[in-house]
Parts: C-alpha cells; structure tokens; sequence
C-alpha cells in the first residue's frame, strides 16, 4: 500500500488517475491498480489548478465577507469563477483587497484535504448555505436550471457520494475552511504558485436560470508560471484589440439597435458588402459542387418540428409559439424539416440520389440573454444550410465530398490551421432517438471519413444532435484560439420521421439517409469571427472599400477618378476623396478604416500617366503605370489575396 506521494516525487505531478479515475495524491492505492501521473501543465491538471484557485477565491471572499453565500466555483476554459450572493456587488477595489488574501492563503500553504460525508452530515455542516443544499438533493445527477446537465454544478456534486474538501492549516491542523467539492485538488495552496489573477465580475443567474436569484460571479486565471498567465494575458489584449463588437462600430459595418431586440442585427452599408461577398462566393460554390438552390419559409406550422423530433428536445431553444387559425405557428429553428417536405413532394428515384438542397435560410433562437455575444452568438442567424439525400452505401462518399468542400472553403477566406471533432452519443442519455446498430453504423462512417483526411481528431462524446453523431471542424485564427466553424451530420432519424423514400434498383421503396452540412455554419457567426481573425483588415476580395483615390491637391482629383472609373468598371469597389481634409489626414483616415489599397496622384503621376500606390503598413510603390496597376489590383482579388504591405502586390 501507497499514496500518490510516495510513487510521484516529481513536484510537478498534483494528482493522479488510478484505474481511469482521477484522484488526490492522497489516495492510498496497491499493486492490483493502474496508476498514472496527472502533471500541472496537462488538461487535468490545469483544470486541477484552477478549481484549486476558486476555492481559494471563495475562502478569502468569505474571509473578506463572512455573510456571503457560495454559489459553485468550477474550472472553465483558461481559468475559474466563483459565484456569490452578496448584499452589494462587488467593485474593482473588492478585487484588490481579495486578491490580497489571496495570495496569504496561497503562501500559508494550506492543505486540500477530502472528506466523506453522508447527505445529513453535509445538511448539518453547510446549514448555513442554501445554494449548497440545493446541490445536495441533486447528488450523482446535477441538472441545469432548465432541465439540462449541467458540468458546472458536477464538480460539486456529480458523484455517487458526497465529500467535503477542508482546508487545513499546516502549522495548527484546524480547519481554515471547507467547501462541498467533488475534487480533486492540488496537494496544498502553496502549490498555485504566482501564476493566477483576478479578472472581473459579472452578473450570473444561480444555475442559469433567470427565475433564479442573481449572483455576483467573480472570474479568475490560472498557470503554472507567472510566464504563462504574462502570456495569456498578452492573448487577452490582443483578443480585446481584435474583438468583433468593437471594430464593427470603428469600421461602420454592423449594429445591435435596442429598438429592434437582443441578439437581432443590423448589417451596415460596408458589412453589407462583406456579407454580399460571403453569401455570392458560398451560393456558387455550392452550385459547383452540384447542389440546388431551394427557399423556406421563416414561420411552419408546430407539427413540421414535431415530425422532425425537434419540438420534444429543442422546445427550450425557440420562440413561443403563435396562435393562428387554431393551428400553432412556430419561428423557423432549423431548416432541415422544410428541405423534407421538398424531397417529399414527390416520388424519388434511386438516380437522382445523390440529391443535393442547399438555402440561406433565417432561423431564429431563443438564446438566454446572459450568452447572446455580439455575432458570434445571436437570436437571428443565416445559415448556408445544406441538405444531401443518399442511399446507405453512398453516404462514406458524400461525407468526403462535404468534408473537403468544407475545407477548401475555409481555405479561400484564410483559416488553414484546423483540426476535426467528432461528437457522438451518450448511450446512457435518453436525449438520443434510433437504435445501437443505427448509431454505429453512423458514427463509424464519420469516424472513417475523418481519419482518411489525416487531420486530427479528437473526441466529443455526448456532443451529438438528437438524430445523429457530426463532424465538426475546429478553426485556429491568427491569434490561436479554436473556433467550431462547419459541420457534417449524418441523420437517419429525420427521413424515418417524414417517411422519406425513394426507389431503390430492384423496385423496393428504401429509407435515405440524411447528411447535413453548413459551411459558415452562421454568417453572422463566420462574419465575426473573420473580423477577428483578420483584426478588421480583410482581405481585399472582402473588404467594402477596395481602393481608395487620395489627390494630392484638388486639381488632380479628375485625374485619378478616371482611373477609378476604370476600376469601377471592372468591379472593383472604389472611393475618391474629395474632402476639405489634408492629404495627411486623408491618409491617416484611410488607414485606420483599413482600406488595403490607397492610390495617390500628384503631378507626376498626371505627367507620366502612372499612379502610386499606399498600403495598410505605411510602405509604398510610386509610379506605376496605369494599366499595371489594375492589372496587378484584379489579379489580387482573383486570387483573394491578403494585401497589407508593398510585397503582397509587387513582390
């Protein structure tokens, strides 16, 4: 018999997985037990680290604020929070006193010790915190505040038992503090190191629900080293300099009107080009690729999404329904049940199939206000929803076929770094509709596909939709972060539904299998996450102002506006400025709207019948003859070139 002490010396090992399950070093195990180190710098020890650090958190809130209640404090990406009820919201300055109790507490090393307990003994030690004892009656199978589980309250709660974590103070032995915590948990506090910060405070619904009361969440980071959260917190400055919602007020190319209602917006002029740009690329592409343009209506009848399975599973997700001609009428959520009615409008044949429906269809969410974010995530939202039809023994190919149309699109507008999730179901969930074989047969199939593209792919159990296992594609941008861009879905519960048909060879009626596919997946979501990507300088394919003409003095404006007259007339999207401003300013103007190409005429150029060029970075290219340089300005947006500095055009 041994602890995770004696077998792991290694001061980077904070816990340990013994038979798959992970636990504290504390744990005593034997030689019959498969052990295996967890180090702080894994997923689960980060994630280690980091629910070690909320406890600390509330530790010192309470120590702080002894009358403020704990909600739950779980590990999320890149960090923690931690939830309170308090009387008065917390203030920058709270966070300053806090984060100096924090880090006594760290350097005091005290130890994370657990404790079984029973469902009473917990009543009676946490009496006093009535959101605990919510918790309680929850244990083994903590729910959502609308039904749905819910991760956040499992690390509390999630196990077949309870225990208590104390913190106990090494030199004394007493209990500092204690919390409900399903761990595990660093060794002891010392070991959270200096690579943690407070990051802010926002308003949160006890188990997200707004019939709940409000809490006051406090958010936190953690790293192993004080250079790793420097470096995190260089992301973060350059994700805020980056951030979609901002730059589409500089660059005048999208709003949120009040008026009109929370996640609902409103494209611009210039955001107007760019989707434009998204939507006329996307519609050829899918023609191309042998698809069919169809149109949907934006409100259907309740029992389309009740054929579809819909309604039982995703009721929570859409608008109240309508009442009218004592029938209920539901907003469009999803367009797939209307793509069947128009496979199902007549007979079908084993050789049109493949058959390919394709639509920019609005559909509309009723997203919890505390999650709408910007376009990344809204109420109203376009998709380039796609619908293929195949027999069984077709379908390898067509997911292939989707998997590299999908790519190739992301390719063209400059997200190359990818990687391939695969959700699949919870055979313990009764979320899931079909049968074992069903669910098997899909999921290898992608499992196949995806393993064939030699990309990377990682696992996403339970992350499936009700009617099938997907293909989901993972999107690095310029700064790192993963983004869920495309996904494939394979669906053989949909055409059950419907009762989908079509005439097999030998004269039999057979059963088509469904694949969706979205390429942007939203186009307010695609939208955002290019302006971030490119930090609002898009390519010149995409940008709503291509060419900008700046004369040096009045008199040369006729001048270079007959040359972007030239360019208008082969499609570029020009503007000639012929304000009252300097020419320096002009510049400075221009440049900070992120214009990729500004072309300058003065008298030389009028002499010599050339033009000069000014890019994003500040370099140039003087004196370039006419028909050179709309012949290089066409080339670079055919080839939906990124141009930011002279070499992306002359080079």
């Amino acid at each position: 018999m041994a602890d995770g002490f004696e077998l792991f010396t290694d001061r980077s090992v904070v816990a340990m997985r013994v038979n798959g399950e992970l636990t504290d070093l504390a744990r005593t195990v034997t030689d019959a037990d498969v052990v295996e180190p967890v180090t702080i710098d894994s997923p689960d020890g980060l994630a280690i680290l980091r629910h070690s650090t909320a406890h600390v958190l509330a530790q010192a809130v309470q120590k702080v604020n002894p009358d403020a209640k704990l909600g739950i404090g779980p590990p999320v990406t890149d960090g923690f929070y931690y939830d309170f009820d308090v009387a008065e919201p917390f203030t920058p300055e709270d966070l300053k006193v806090l984060d100096k109790e924090m880090a006594r507490i760290i350097r005091s090393g005290q130890r994370f010790v657990r404790r079984v307990v029973t469902d009473d003994e917990a009543r009676a030690e946490l009496a006093a915190e009535p959101y605990k004892l919510e918790l309680i009656g929850l244990k083994g199978h903590p729910t959502g505040g609308e039904g749905g589980q819910d991760d956040n309250e499992s690390v509390e709660v999630g196990g077949a038992e309870l225990t208590i974590y104390d913190n106990v103070d090494p030199k004394t032995g007493e209990v500092a503090w204690k919390d409900l915590c399903r761990g595990p948990h660093l060794p002891n506090t010392r070991m959270i190191g200096n690579g943690w910060a407070l990051m802010r405070v926002a308003a949160a619904y006890w188990r997200g629900s707004e019939k709940n009361p409000q809490l006051q969440r406090i958010y936190g980071t953690a790293w192993p080293t004080k250079d790793e959260l420097r470096a995190y917190q260089h992301r973060l400055e350059e994700a805020q300099r980056r951030d979609h919602r901002k730059l589409g007020v500089e660059l005048d190319l999208f709003s949120f009107p009040d008026e009109i209602g929370s996640g609902l917006p409103v494209f611009h002029p210039k955001g107007g080009v760019i989707k434009r740009e998204m939507e006329d690329y996307v519609r050829r592409r899918h023609i191309e690729e042998g698809f069919q343009y169809v149109s949907t209506p934006h409100i259907t009848k309740a029992h389309v999404f009740e054929l579809s399975g819909h309604l039982p599973y995703y009721k929570d997700t859409m608008f109240p329904p309508m009442e009218l001609e004592n029938s209920e009428y539901y907003l469009k959520a999803m367009n797939c049940p209307m793509q069947n009615l128009i496979y199902r409008s007549r007979g079908r044949s084993y050789r049109e199939l493949p058959l390919r429906f394709f639509e920019f269809g609005t559909v509309y969410r009723y997203e919890k206000s505390g999650v709408v974010q910007g376009l990344t995530r809204v109420r109203g939202l376009t998709q380039d929803d796609s619908h293929s039809y195949v027999t069984p023994e077709q379908a390898p190919a067509e997911i292939e076929h989707l998997l590299n149309f999908v790519l190739g699109l992301l390719r063209d507008f400059g997200l190359d770094d990818f990687y391939l999730e695969l959700s699949t179901r919870d055979a313990d969930s009764d979320k899931f509709k079909g049968t074992d074989e069903q669910w098997e047969v899909a999921t290898n199939v992608l499992r196949d596909v995806a393993e064939r593209s030699g990309l990377e792919l990682v696992p996403d159990p339970g992350g499936a939709a009700f009617y099938g296992p997907k293909i989901s594609v993972q999107a690095r941008d310029a700064i790192g972060r993963t983004w869920q861009m495309s996904t494939i879905q394979y669906d053989f519960n949909q055409p059950e539904g419907f009762g989908l048909e079509y005439t097999a060879a030998d004269g039999t009626h057979q059963q088509p299998v469904m694949i969706h596919s979205a390429k942007f997946g939203s186009i307010e979501r695609f939208f955002g996450v290019l302006t971030e990507h490119y930090a609002g300088a898009f390519p010149l394919w995409l940008s709503p102002v291509q060419v900008v003409g700046i004369p040096v003095a009045d008199e040369y404006a006729p001048y270079l506006g007959g040359i972007l007259t030239q360019l208008a007339g082969s499609a570029v999207r020009t503007e000639l400025d012929t304000s009252d401003d300097r020419m320096q300013k002009k510049i400075r103007t221009h440049t900070t709207q992120k214009v990729p190409i500004q072309l300058i005429a003065g008298e030389n150029d009028r002499t010599a019948e050339t033009v000069s060029f000014r890019f994003r970075d500040g370099t140039q290219e003087n004196g370039v003859p006419i028909a050179d340089a709309e012949r290089r300005i066409l080339e670079a947006i055919a080839d939906r070139r990124q141009v930011t500095t002279r070499d992306d055009l002359f080079a």
